[in-house]
């Protein structure tokens, strides 16, 4: 099954001139969904990992179904202001805005390797942030995880030194 025909492009949105990945139709197809995660999980396994950190909101679709797989923890990274305890926090520039996303400061041990997933990785603003909560913290980066990468924002050079693994490649 070839994932990308789930993953159309909308031209111009949010903005005129934005070719939006529009993961919904994979969604909606509890196959391509469900291979997706299969093929998540597959890729990850190269790279062990204690812990999964996922971002708010749309890193947890795929976060969720792999922590469940393989018994794993799953930690949120929230947009700032929504965890309710002591939190580690991290600000990043946006493709549209200035963000700031927290992670439990209890969340990541000393020496836990954590698995950080998302569901695109565009500019690599937000998973550089996450790698910055997660060794803040004293745990170290597995891999960056995501279902596709966009290629002409270059957000790997962002995670240089870190497994960046992108499951339908760099569209």
């Amino acid at each position: 099954m070839d994932l990308t025909e789930f993953v159309p492009v909308v031209p111009d949105f949010p903005e005129p001139g934005v070719g939006f990945r529009d993961i919904t139709p994979l969604l909606a197809d509890p196959g391509a969904f469900r291979s997706s995660v299969d093929r998540l999980l597959e890729a990850c396994a190269a790279h062990p990992y204690d812990a999964i950190a996922a971002f708010d909101a749309r890193g947890f679709l795929w976060a969720a179904p792999l922590a469940d797989r393989t018994g794993t923890p799953l930690i949120p990274i929230r947009k700032a202001g929504k965890l309710p305890r002591a939190a580690a926090v991290e600000t990043y520039r946006g493709e549209y805005a200035e963000v700031r996303v927290e992670m439990h400061a209890d969340a990541v041990r000393e020496g836990d390797r954590i698995l950080l997933v998302d569901d695109v990785i565009a500019t690599g603003e937000s998973m550089a942030a996450g790698v910055r909560l997660v060794e803040g913290l004293g745990g170290t980066v597995a891999a960056c995880a995501a279902l596709l990468e966009i290629a002409s924002l270059s957000g790997r050079d962002r995670l240089d030194g870190y497994p960046v693994i992108s499951l339908l490649g760099k569209l």
